[in-house]
């Protein structure tokens, strides 16, 4: 696993509490169908949403990421216990779930494609984490990114997205990886056009890896008639 959810962060934390009860409160009659776009190797927006859906698509570009969650969701290594703990910690509608890693190999479907691929109004729930705005050097294809997440939902379906904030991308060894820098203002701006009931939130983070300043997470429901 990469480093990065070895162990629980704070700023992690943070977005669990809020997307824990964000999900609480919506949970359905019915058992949804969920997806989370660009899943790479973090499992917890699919946990966050094991008490809604009786399925969840990750959907990966990366052939690596893909073989990693081939490989982790069955059943997933002891450190996402503390995340799921953390989603627990004042959520009943979590509590309820019985052996979640168990249950996550059944209801999880890993699709390899690329966000731009993604059909429309097909999901009841999704989440996308530290994707749109890390893909990319472009703001219109950050922001083509972000409208295809919202237009892959269903309308009223329930959202969470994560952003790094104003990252200016980073290296390994000799290769690139470019990002937009985004702030909520940004987030915000694209988010609305697509969406209802929009929550954005700075939290505060800055010792992942040099070149941001925190994380921007935004709660909202899919808008009916909007784009």
């Amino acid at each position: 696993m990469k480093h990065n959810y070895d162990v629980l962060r704070a700023d992690d934390r943070a977005i669990i509490h809020d997307l824990a009860e964000f999900f609480a409160t919506k949970a359905p009659a019915r058992n949804w169908h969920g997806i989370d776009v660009g899943s790479g190797t973090n499992l917890y927006p699919a946990l966050a949403m094991l008490p809604l859906t009786e399925s969840i698509t990750l959907w990966e570009r990366s052939a690596a990421n893909v073989r990693w969650l081939e490989h982790e969701v069955r059943p997933y290594g002891q450190s996402w216990d503390q995340y799921w703990d953390a989603l627990c910690t004042d959520e009943t509608v979590y509590q309820r779930v019985r052996r979640p890693r168990s249950l996550l190999p059944v209801m999880a479907k890993i699709e390899q494609a690329s966000i731009y691929e993604l059909p429309v109004a097909m999901w009841d729930v999704g989440t996308m984490f530290f994707v749109a705005e890390s893909i990319t050097g472009i703001r219109a294809e950050f922001e083509l990114a972000t409208k295809r997440f919202l237009q892959s939902l269903k309308p009223g379906a329930p959202f969470a997205a994560a952003f790094m904030r104003n990252s200016a991308g980073y290296e390994v060894g000799e290769v690139r990886f470019p990002a937009v820098a985004v702030t909520e203002y940004d987030v915000r701006r694209v988010l609305r056009r697509y969406a209802n009931d929009l929550r954005v939130r700075h939290i505060a983070s800055s010792d992942l890896r040099p070149g941001y300043d925190g994380m921007i997470l935004a709660l909202g429901t899919r808008g009916r008639g909007k784009g």
